[in-house]
Order: C-alpha cells, then sequence, then structure tokens
C-alpha cells in the first residue's frame, strides 16, 4: 500500500470515529420505557476497534514519514516545513492586511479625524507572501509525489 492511501484510510478512520463518537453520545441515555435509536454498548465496542486500525494505521504512517528521506531530510522534516510555511504565510499575509487597512474605514469624512497610515511595509509584505506561497506549493508538491512512490512501511 501507498503512503497515500494508507493517509486516506486514516482520514476514513478519523471521520469514521468522530461518527460514532456522535451516535453513541445520542444513544448513551434514553427516556424510560422507550428504546434507544441505537445500542450504544455496540457502538463503543465498534468505535473501540476503529480506534485500534486508526492508531495501527498512524504508527506505520509514522514510521514509514520518518524513515523516507526528501531532499537532505525526512519526510518529517518536510511536513513540519510545510506546516511552519503555513504559519508564515499567514501571519505575514495577516500583517499586510492590517496594514493596508483591510476591514476597516480607509477615508476620512472630515478634516478633523485621524488620518490611518501603515506601520509596515504593505508591498514588501506582499511579495515575502507571495514567496511564502511558492515555497508553500513546492514543498507541498514534494510532500505530495512522495506520498504517491513511497511504500507504507509495517
Amino acid at each position: 500500500m501507498k503512503l497515500a492511501e494508507a493517509l486516506a484510510l486514516r482520514a476514513d478512520a478519523a471521520r469514521r470515529a468522530e461518527q460514532l463518537r456522535t451516535r453513541i453520545a445520542a444513544s448513551a441515555r434514553h427516556q424510560e420505557g422507550e428504546a434507544p435509536a441505537e445500542d450504544a454498548a455496540v457502538l463503543l465496542v465498534e468505535a473501540s476497534e476503529v480506534l485500534g486500525g486508526l492508531e495501527v494505521l498512524i504508527r506505520r504512517i509514522n514510521r514509514t514519514n520518518a524513515a523516507t528521506v526528501v531532499q537532505g531530510g525526512t519526510l518529517t522534516d518536510a511536513l513540519a516545513r510545510r506546516d511552519v510555511l503555513r504559519l508564515r504565510h499567514n501571519v505575514v499575509t495577516s500583517a499586510a492586511d492590517a496594514a493596508a487597512g483591510d476591514g476597516q474605514r480607509g477615508y476620512r469624512q472630515l478634516r478633523s479625524e485621524l488620518k490611518m497610515i501603515p506601520a509596515l511595509p504593505v508591498a514588501e509584505l506582499r511579495r515575502q507572501a507571495d514567496d511564502l506561497a511558492r515555497q508553500l506549493r513546492e514543498v507541498d508538491t514534494l510532500i505530495q509525489r512522495t506520498n504517491w512512490e513511497v511504500d507504507l512501511l509495517d
């Protein structure tokens, strides 16, 4: 099985576990004299099985990520790089938006009102955000390609 397939199975298992949690909570109590919509005990057993399989899958994915070498580091390193690039991009974009006055009233009605001026170089921040977005796309493409090339470890 390829790593990408395991990632899809992990997402499905996580969704399934969340659905079961919701169904268990809905059936955990019922009115006296009435039957619950579903047997919460049976659902708990099913959730336990799904979560057990999810744990095994996550362990295998993590082992594979740590053992797979890409561009001088591991796939885990690339994932960390992608996560931090996303955070950097969000910070720089937010700073540029705030300095540009996005979402704020940008004009004065009276000459007596205070004029708002940017405290940060908006154009430079936009260039940084564009560069970070490019780096993010490149790292993400590398990760996605690797996910489809690498076999999942046991």
